[in-house]
């Protein structure tokens, strides 16, 4: 019983290790500042594991005609807040294609068209974050 008690134990703590995306009614940082969109560098099939890796906050009034250092052509899935939305560009200096997120959870970019055979996934190059 108590092997069977420790493997389900083991279970649940390896389910928690596990990404998930943030609610976009509280996305908060660290400090307790409003984030205006939360973009994670990756994403996965199944949903509550997406939202993981490295991630880059955005605020309210943000606009990058260039992604910061390393960030270019590198986010997966994204969160926005409640009231803000997100518009992103694929190319620098927001050119190329251009999408709007408004609030909420893309748990997987791959999963949201850009043109007749291309997506996001991995293709942001510019953005600008309101609320």
């Amino acid at each position: 019983m108590k092997v069977l008690a420790a493997l389900l134990l083991f279970a649940v703590s390896i389910a928690c290790l596990h990404a998930q995306c943030p609610d976009p009614g509280s996305l908060k940082d660290a400090a307790g500042t409003k984030v205006c969109a939360r973009m994670f560098e990756d994403s996965h099939y199944y949903y509550e594991q997406s939202c993981g890796g490295d991630y880059l906050d955005t605020y309210a009034g943000d606009d990058y005609p260039f992604m910061p250092k390393n960030w270019n052509n590198r986010i997966s899935s994204l969160v926005v807040s409640r009231s803000c939305s997100l518009t992103v560009w694929e190319r620098s200096r927001k050119e190329g294609n251009r999408r709007k997120f408004t609030s909420g959870i893309q748990y997987r970019l791959k999963d949201v068209g850009q043109g007749l055979f291309s997506d996001w996934d991995n293709d942001i190059s510019a953005y600008y974050c309101e609320c």
